[in-house]
């Protein structure tokens, strides 16, 4: 088979022949349809992800078929359309997982960073790590969802906000395009929140019921006007874009994280106390968050847009996702 492999950190990607793996008692083979290219591969890219093993296989958005499972495996049959997401499987015994937490297993593995991943034809993961995806979703479209989707819908469904509140989401980008889309299909009124104006028609079309300018404005004084968020989603990582709008949260309101800026984000403690306001960080989540967003995506219609490479191209995909020029995510076909 052909896969892209990171010969070791910081070195270009390789396009290389290798055998096609075969799955051990617990795994499952997957024939790869499509494979996201997310920023957490700069991890592995750049060698910055603690005992990676190279050369490695990058990627964790995967869409596909089974190709062949393990001698153990009883609920995956080959032909089953499945997808894969960041969470690589859990230990099932440390305590998160006795307590069925899963995605805080304390030896939890990563796909493309425990193990090889979608940057190729064909993937092996633990049989665990699988979800199971609907055969009318379009696999290109769908691969995002398995990390950039499941973040902000499994975010927002374990948030404090109610059909009916205002979610503002900050950031109308890889992240954020999803994030509004899933805010409006669960019933909350969506304000999208930008630098400019480029991106005010889109954020509309994609469901936001007002779009504020960052520019233009002061974005907390806006969502103030509007009654405060309930839920502030951040899905941009600048912490400077982020202060920006802490003070745009409402009475209770929350700052809902999902954007990891590489400097700290000032939040005023006062600001928090009085408003009984608070800030949460929200993971990705497991293999039934993924099918659970996967499902949920196809019945209300919510999808990634995507710019599409091959693997011989997947170093000019990797670049468009750093610089941000994808709009919004960039997706590898095998």
């Amino acid at each position: 088979m052909r896969a892209v492999q990171v010969p070791e950190p910081g070195a270009d990607f390789e396009v290389v022949e290798t055998e096609i793996p075969d799955p051990a008692a617990d795994e499952v083979r997957i024939e790869v349809e499509a494979c996201g290219v997310c920023h957490s591969d700069v991890f592995v890219k750049e060698g910055q992800w603690p005992g990676v093993e190279y050369p490695r296989v990058p990627g964790h958005e995967i869409a596909g078929y089974v190709d062949a499972v393990g001698d153990d495996v009883t609920e995956w049959n080959e032909g089953d359309r499945v997808g894969v997401g960041w969470h690589g499987g859990h230990c099932f015994t440390c305590e998160p997982c006795r307590r069925g937490d899963f995605i805080a297993c304390e030896n939890a593995g990563v796909t493309g960073i425990s193990f090889d991943g979608g940057y190729a034809e064909y993937v092996v993961a633990p049989h665990e790590a699988l979800a199971s995806m609907p055969e009318d979703l379009d696999a290109t479209s769908a691969a995002p969802l398995l990390c950039a989707g499941v973040t902000t819908f499994n975010s927002l469904r374990n948030s404090s906000a109610e059909p009916g509140d205002l979610v503002a989401v900050q950031g109308v980008g890889g992240l954020g395009h999803l994030g509004i889309q899933f805010a409006r299909a669960s019933g909350f009124e969506v304000a999208a929140v930008s630098r400019g104006t480029d991106k005010r028609d889109l954020a509309m079309e994609l469901g936001a019921d007002h779009f504020v300018d960052s520019e233009a404005e002061d974005p907390a004084e806006a969502l103030q006007e509007l009654g405060g968020a309930d839920v502030l989603l951040a899905t941009a990582p600048s912490a400077d874009a982020i202060a920006s709008v802490v003070g745009g949260l409402g009475v209770e309101g929350e700052l809902l994280t999902v954007a990891v800026p590489g400097e700290e984000v000032p939040v005023s403690v006062q600001a928090l106390v009085q408003g009984r306001r608070r800030v949460q960080g929200w993971p990705s989540g497991t293999a039934k968050d993924s099918q659970d967003t996967l499902e949920f995506g196809a019945l209300r219609d919510v999808e990634s847009m995507v710019e599409t490479y091959s693997l011989e191209e997947a170093a000019d995909a990797y670049e468009a996702m750093l610089s941000g020029d994808a709009r919004f995510r960039a997706v590898i076909e095998p």
